[in-house]
């Protein structure tokens, strides 16, 4: 790490470049440094026409991050957390997990409509399993198209009229300042999110401790890393990917004893046949335990089979 300017590497799509960049600016102001923004380019970026579960689920844009930082191009790293791979990952550390966005998943949807609102047979497109699972579960009688491609690219097929409704995370149009395009913030009831959507990862390498140190003290929020950890710990109990048909959502409240962790979540067939929700609740130390042991009792009901080779369904 230089000793003056600390290296921030991003893709190069607008939601990408705007969440680094603010990530970016709290690093300059908290830790009084000069920041640069560094772009990197990765293969889901280049690669616009494979469906992401090809490629290996949305930890492809990950990649090239954690390999420029271990090459020491950039010392820091920012990613949208539900993008992570819940292994652990030598030599590099999640430093701060900063205050997450609405984590909900939202419709874009020509004339304002709703889901409810949309006439079956409508087209919705989305490039998530997950999403399609939800979807197909709530028998609304949609016929559900893939997606790939930037926000803008995904809204055109909106306005374009070549399909009739979109799927995206609520948290990326907030901070590229596009939220007056939502028709419906989805109910968590009806469509659970990804595990970590909404919530971004700061990484840096590991053997920077000061600068992990730094990084925790000035950016990280123990409320949302208590229930991101719960999130992740569930979806790695389960053995699932990034791309896999697995919701949840975790959330810290006041409880009888001090702060709970609730984590809500489902485990779906891909043509929504099947649908296993549960949740648990306990104290946020125990947050990735209280992951684990629900991840073991949806195993204990079936969920394996439900998850089972995502990759080769087409979403």
């Amino acid at each position: 790490m230089s000793d003056h300017v600390i290296r921030v590497g991003t893709r190069r799509s607008l939601l990408a470049r705007t969440q680094s960049g603010q990530v970016a600016d709290q690093i300059a102001e908290r830790l009084g440094v000069e920041v640069e923004l560094v772009e990197v380019v990765t293969e889901g970026d280049v690669n616009q026409t494979s469906t992401l579960a090809s490629l290996g689920g949305t930890g492809v844009f990950v990649s090239a991050l954690r390999d420029a930082l271990l090459r020491g191009d950039v010392d820091v790293a920012v990613h949208s957390l539900k993008d992570l791979p819940t292994a652990p990952f030598d030599g590099i550390a999640l430093a701060a997990v900063p205050p997450r966005e609405d984590p909900r998943d939202v419709l874009v949807a020509r004339d304002g409509l709703s889901l409810g609102q949309l006439p079956p047979g409508s087209v919705v497109a989305t490039g998530s399993p997950r999403r399609v699972a939800q979807l197909h579960a709530l028998g609304l009688g949609l016929t559900i198209v893939g997606l790939r491609g930037n926000i803008d690219t995904r809204l055109g097929k909106v306005t374009s009229g070549e399909v009739d409704g979109v799927i995206l995370a609520r948290a990326g149009l907030s901070r590229i300042d596009r939220l007056d395009v939502v028709t419906e913030s989805i109910d968590p009831l009806q469509m659970l999110p990804a595990p970590g959507q909404g919530a971004l990862a700061i990484e840096c390498r590991s053997s920077d401790t000061e600068l992990v140190a730094r990084l925790a003290a000035a950016l990280d929020d123990p409320a949302t890393r208590a229930a991101v950890t719960a999130e992740r710990e569930l979806l790695r109990t389960l053995e699932a990917g990034c791309a896999a048909p697995v919701g949840a959502l975790a959330e810290v409240a006041e409880g009888d004893h001090g702060p709970e962790v609730w984590l809500r979540a489902v485990a779906a067939a891909v043509d929504g046949t099947v649908e296993l929700r549960r949740s648990a609740t306990g104290p946020v130390a125990d947050a990735a335990q209280i992951g684990r042991t629900l991840a073991a009792s949806m195993l204990d009901e079936g969920a394996a089979a439900l998850i089972e080779e995502p990759g080769k369904q087409q979403a």
